[in-house]
This record gives structure tokens, sequence and C-alpha cells, in this order.
């Protein structure tokens, strides 16, 4: 199962991920979730524009218009991986430096593959792993349950693990996963340095390094490097098609051929191997089109409107908060404060209606820390671009005027 925070909670730039993990439960019912949906489908002014906001209808005739530039629809589709699937593979291959791509349904699904297989090779079932991970935290422990592997924790720190820690570690594993970013600590990535320096350490313990990159696409500003050298640093990579490009599902495992071969094997046992999967395919080839070049944008002004952020609340007199990373290292960020969520969606949600400015979208009790203290993840896409500092500024002084 995918990661199951958000579709309507902003936990996601496009918003694909409901109900599991959502601290507060399912935020009221259907009837809130429309109610909410209402608000910021008719907002004027938002920070990103989600597909949980579009009907069935316009996200796909938008597909069947925008898919005529990225392949020849006139074609049949898909049967079991060829066609329009299998060119998403070799235009993914190609933008990650790697020889070969096989696209799975789900991310869980292409990282199980790929730790089984790399399990076998390096003869040890041990993950190293951040306790944050993805796998660790959104997957119903299917690592252990479904594959038969064992996961340990070089750090639990909210940051990902140091060379140091690495190497150090008492007890052996055969694959250290780094997810990049980090996304239950704030979106956070290491420095250049200290992601290669962790992944040379890794490999004096002979083990093989996978990226967990379901949101690698928007990693390049902060490493300065093409997305090509980022990935080729692992032994094997995982991104996401739906979380960042905005297609409407699906993933890819890139690495050698012989480990890809081995992993569509395993994809087939696992129940992954769709008859048909053409929409998925062509809003992915959309997205690496379209949305991957304007990444280095919305990572830019992240860093604009969390400053507006800052500022706002210190204006406007807020005991205490947090941007977090105060300068984001992606196009996503935490925002905490130190009120209810509860009391934090209610004023969001009146600023939406009364105002048609959205600014933040759902809030959650913090997983860690004093009572009162509640979290928002933050996006900016194409619609944030037009906000300048002092437009964030204004919205947050009517968000606060709001709680009280």
């Amino acid at each position: 199962m995918e990661d199951q925070r958000g579709l309507e909670d902003g936990h996601d730039p496009v918003g694909n991920e409901p109900g599991e993990g959502a601290p507060s439960g399912d935020g009221g019912g259907q009837d809130a979730r429309r109610r909410r949906i209402a608000a910021w489908r008719a907002s004027e002014r938002t920070l990103c524009r989600m597909p949980g906001e579009f009907s069935m209808g316009e996200r796909l005739s938008t597909l069947a218009a925008d898919a005529r530039a990225v392949y020849d629809t006139t074609e049949m589709p898909d049967f079991y991986g060829d066609g329009p699937v299998a060119e998403l593979e070799r235009r993914t291959a190609h933008v990650l430096g790697f020889p070969a791509a096989a696209f799975f349904p789900t991310g869980t699904m292409a990282q199980q593959a790929a730790m089984r297989a790399w399990a076998g090779r390096t003869g040890n079932a041990t993950v190293a792993l951040h306790p944050l991970a993805h796998p660790e935290v959104h997957e119903r422990r299917a690592f252990g349950t479904v594959s038969g592997l064992r996961t340990v924790h070089p750090t639990t720190a909210p940051r990902l693990p140091t060379a140091e820690e690495v190497r150090d570690f008492e007890e052996p594993f055969g694959t250290l996963m780094l997810e990049l970013p980090l996304r239950d600590a704030g979106f956070v990535l290491p420095t250049w340095q200290e992601l290669t320096d962790v992944v040379a350490a890794a490999r004096e313990r002979d083990a093989v390094v996978h990226f967990d990159g379901a949101r690698l696409w928007e990693c390049a500003v902060h490493f300065g490097r093409p997305l090509e050298e980022i990935a080729r640093l692992a032994d094997s990579v995982y991104v996401s098609y739906y979380k960042t490009l905005e297609g409407l599902s699906g993933a890819a495992l890139v690495g050698p051929e012989s480990l890809v071969d081995e992993a569509r094997t395993w994809r087939h046992r696992y129940g992954g191997q769709l008859f048909q999967q053409y929409p998925a395919a062509l809003s992915a080839l959309v997205g690496l089109d379209r949305v991957l070049p304007k990444l280095p944008s919305y990572v830019a002004h992240a860093r604009v409107v969390a400053e507006g952020l800052a500022e706002g609340f210190t204006k406007a007199g807020v005991p205490w908060f947090r941007i977090n990373p105060q300068a984001p290292h992606t196009h996503q960020f935490h925002v905490w404060l130190p009120y209810e969520a509860d009391a934090l969606d209610d004023a969001g949600l009146g600023q939406s209606e009364e105002t048609g400015v959205t600014l933040f979208r759902r809030w959650f009790p913090a997983p860690a820390g004093p009572p009162g203290l509640s979290y928002t993840e933050l996006t900016v896409t194409e619609p944030g671009l037009e906000w300048s500092a002092e437009d964030v500024r204004d919205a947050v002084a009517e968000f606060v005027r709001r709680l009280g």
C-alpha cells in the first residue's frame, strides 16, 4: 500500500496519498472532505493545485489532450508492458543514467522487488534505513511480512545517517536505503559531500546502496548536480511518477540490466504484471516532459515562500513557530505552530472559503513533543510562483487573525 497521508490533505504536491498514516484520522468524514476540496478548488490564489481537486472527467480530458504531444496515441495501447510503458521505461532510464528501468504499479512493490533481488546477490537480507523512511512508517511492515527482509536503523536523528554512523554501525547489512529527500523529517537532504561520504561508507562495508527516490526529481537544485549524477551514486533507484510529476500512478526501478530483469520477475510474482497501464504511462511521460523542467523554479520559490512565512509569523506575534528546513531543500517543507490541529484546520478552511486564498491545507498533531503542537506540509508548485513575499505575509496575517 502506498503512503496514505493526503489526497486533500496537502501532504503531497499532487494530493495522491489518502488515509493511512494521517494522525488526525479521516478529518471529519466525506462531508468535511468535500467541503475542503470545494473551498480549495474555488480559491483564486493557492500555492499548489492537486489532482484531488479535479473531477475524473477533467483529468481524463486533460490527459487525452496532453498525451498527443508525448506519444502517438493513434497506436494500439500497451499489452503487458510494451508500447507507452516501454517508452516510459526507456526515457526514465535515460534521464537517470542507468541501462534499464522497470515500471511498477506502486513504489511499495518496486522497492520490495529491489530489496529481494539485492538480498539474494549480497547474501544478506538486512536493509539499513532510517526509522522515518517510507517502508518503516507507511507500508504496514511489508518488508518483513511479505518479503522476509529485516530492517535496522543506523540513526534515529531527524536526518539521514552520516558516514560515521554507517561505517560504525554494529550490525552487518546487505543494502543501505537512503530516502531522498527524507519526507517525514521535513523533506530534508544531506549536502552533496555528506551523501557521497555515506555512500562510500556503505561500500566499505560491502553493502549496496539503493535510493528511495520517490521525490528524487526535485533534489537537483539542492545538490547542484544533474539528476543523472545524483542517481548514479546508487546501485539502484526507485522513483515515483505521481508524487512530483503529477502522473496518475506508478513508479519505476532503475539499475543494472540483470537486476531490473530479476525485479520484473518479482513484479510478476507480487501481482504487478498488469494487462494495460497506458493511462498511467502516458501521464508519466507528460510529467517528464512538462513538469520536470519546472521543478527548479518551484524549489527556488519555496524559499521565497518560507521567508515570507517566517516574516509573517514574527510580525503577527505568533509566540513560537518553526519552518523546517528554514531554507527548504526542495519545493516542500514543514511548518510547525503551537496550536491544536483542529483550530488550525478551521482557520485555514475559513480563509479559503471567505477570502478565496488557500495558504495552508491540513494540519496534524505533532508525532512528538508537548500537546498542542501541530505541523503541516507545504508545497509550492506552478500556482505558487505568482505569490510574492508580501502576498505570503498578508495571507499569514489573515490566517493568524482567524486563530483568535
